[in-house]
């Protein structure tokens, strides 16, 4: 017996803008052939893991995706999968305001027409996420990263029949905050990076923080309460924020030795800008179309920019 079932998402959404972007993606996927076979991908329900295979129907004004699970769901189980589905495939996100309000800006106005529909891709909750960028941080060989973050996954996580083999699911945070972050290592982590992973599932297990909670959160809180976390830089802070089911976003000053760092500073060279000599004010100027949808905004110019660097290869 299996599951299947349709989720619509709040247009415009075009998921296939996101196959050409590799970021999105982990080690047990090969986007060239989502197209044709769907997504499929570990989904954490309150007592189990279930795989689901996720399928577009190419129709960025009535957008659906089509979910199937091998196991049979209870409607209340494909009620829980349909919290994290959401988040993943964004179809919550409603930034259609953000097409009129953008209109004729300067940087944001092309690329909303070049990658119109787009919505970002994220992983199933705080957590994953969390778990995925302190893994990869700093690691410039990509396939590298991901063998290390699946690695951990398959240690920590529940295997899951998939087409004689398997998918091993994302490790939930009772499992991992027992390790020892030394056994970490053989999956490529460094003791440090091992003791911010199985820090951050203790944040969860007791209780200080939680996946509802960071969602939950505005984005100034939001940022203070990820950097209270340790392992969690500004940067990454920010970073994690873009991966929330929610379209705003605040880009907070790095300023190192006079040199402005992070996101604010990408943002201010893409409008023309002087990210050491540009103030608080002019910087909200610089964005003030992009006003409670700060997230989404910045995910135009970051697809924008891996295109641009992919045509560059070719």
């Amino acid at each position: 017996m299996s599951s299947s079932w349709t989720l619509s998402s709040i247009p415009p959404h075009d998921f296939y803008i996101c196959l050409d972007v590799d970021q999105y993606f982990d080690l047990e996927h090969e986007p060239e052939l989502i197209f044709d076979q769907g997504f499929t991908r570990p989904v954490p329900l309150k007592e189990r893991d279930v795989l689901c295979t996720i399928s577009f129907n190419g129709d960025p004004e009535k957008p659906e995706f089509h979910i199937t699970s091998s196991e049979t769901l209870s409607k209340s189980e494909i009620s829980e999968a349909n919290k994290p589905l959401s988040r993943i495939l964004g179809t919550d996100l409603d930034i259609r305001p953000l097409y009129d309000r953008a209109a004729g800006d300067p940087v944001l106005d092309r690329h909303l027409t070049a990658l119109y529909g787009l919505k970002r891709l994220s992983r199933a909750n705080f957590f994953e996420d969390a778990m995925n960028r302190i893994i990869i941080a700093q690691i410039r060989h990509r396939p590298t990263a991901r063998k290390m973050v699946y690695g951990v996954r398959e240690a920590y996580g529940v295997r899951l029949d998939h087409e004689g083999g398997s998918i091993s699911a994302w490790p939930r945070p009772h499992r991992l905050v027992s390790a020892d972050p030394v056994s970490l290592k053989k999956h490529g982590l460094s003791l440090r990076k091992g003791e911010y992973v199985i820090g951050i599932a203790d944040e969860l297990v007791s209780g200080r923080t939680s996946n509802n909670q960071m969602e939950s959160l505005d984005p100034a809180d939001f940022y203070e309460r990820a950097r209270a976390i340790r392992g969690i830089g500004p940067t990454t802070a920010q970073d994690l924020m873009m991966f929330r089911n929610r379209t705003d976003a605040i880009f907070p000053s790095e300023i190192d030795k006079g040199v402005e760092k992070g996101l604010r500073r990408w943002i201010i060279f893409s409008y023309g800008g002087d990210p050491d000599h540009t103030s608080e004010n002019d910087f909200l100027e610089m964005i003030s179309n992009w006003n409670g949808f700060e997230s989404s905004a910045l995910e135009f110019l970051f697809v924008n920019w891996v295109l641009t660097e992919k045509k560059k290869k070719q």
